[in-house]
């Protein structure tokens, strides 16, 4: 356990040297809902309705929020390990006594508390100012699928940032992912209705199996058994990217 905590501690200890991480990791979230929740709420003032369900487009847009917000944290830790290859301090942590997966595990744990405290901070505005309605009892289901989204995308990101030596050829990787998956998904309209070639990318990406059970614990929306498909789904992404992540990560020197 002392390592893992080792490992969130530097992590503590970096955000805390930057406010514009802080900024970012924390309040980005609320003023993406902000922005395209205000602009997108008053073009579809009628509501967002899906499988049956009609909310408004805020309510339809938080979980889409908080999933982004998932992506974007993984993607900050993962760019980390360039950083850290840089000056050095990546190889000597491969020599301290812990091992592989205990060095994975304390870096997504305190990222994993951060996406927590990002979720709860944007849960909260959503309510107070722009009238998201979320029933209570489904909150902690909310906060925990925000966690679990977190991770994958972590372990995922994790695997290109420790096989890729070129930081210019990650970012551009990193651009290309956020283009295609943010838009090839339900993030921001429901697909049920948009082309066929559309729908089946959309189902073939993780962002909407994430996005769609943060959804359905959120808003309601979505065929049960279905979402229980997709949250199957993202489990398995999850596991077989933290196998495929400790593996690349015990080749790395």
């Amino acid at each position: 356990m002392q390592p893992i905590l080792a490992v969130m501690y530097r992590e503590y200890k970096i955000r805390i040297t930057s406010l514009v991480w802080l900024f970012y990791d924390i309040v980005m979230p609320f003023a993406y809902l902000l922005i395209f929740g205000l602009g997108f709420n008053t073009a579809f003032s009628s509501g967002i309705t899906s499988d049956g369900a009609s909310v408004s487009y805020n309510t339809f847009f938080l979980p889409s929020v908080l999933s982004m917000a998932c992506f974007g944290i993984a993607i900050n830790t993962s760019y980390g390990f360039f950083v850290d290859r840089d000056n050095g301090i990546f190889y000597e942590f491969l020599t301290y006594p812990m091992t592989r997966s205990q060095f994975l595990i304390g870096k997504i744990t305190f990222n994993c508390l951060t996406s927590l405290v990002q979720g709860i901070v944007a849960i909260t505005l959503g309510t107070l100012f722009l009238g998201v309605r979320i029933a209570s009892g489904s909150v902690p289901l909310l906060l925990g699928g925000v966690i679990v989204g977190t991770a994958g995308w972590f372990f995922f990101l994790a695997i290109f940032a420790l096989r890729i030596r070129r930081n210019d050829t990650f970012n551009t990787l990193i651009n290309v992912l956020y283009f295609v998956l943010l838009f090839l998904s339900s993030l921001f309209y429901p697909i049920e209705h948009l082309p066929a070639w559309f729908r089946i990318g959309s189902y073939l990406n993780p962002i909407t199996w994430h996005t769609d059970v943060l959804r359905y614990c959120s808003a309601g929306m979505g065929d049960g058994p279905g979402i229980l498909w997709e949250m199957a789904a993202f489990v398995l992404f999850l596991c077989g990217s933290f196998w495929f992540a400790v593996r690349t990560l015990q080749k790395a020197v």
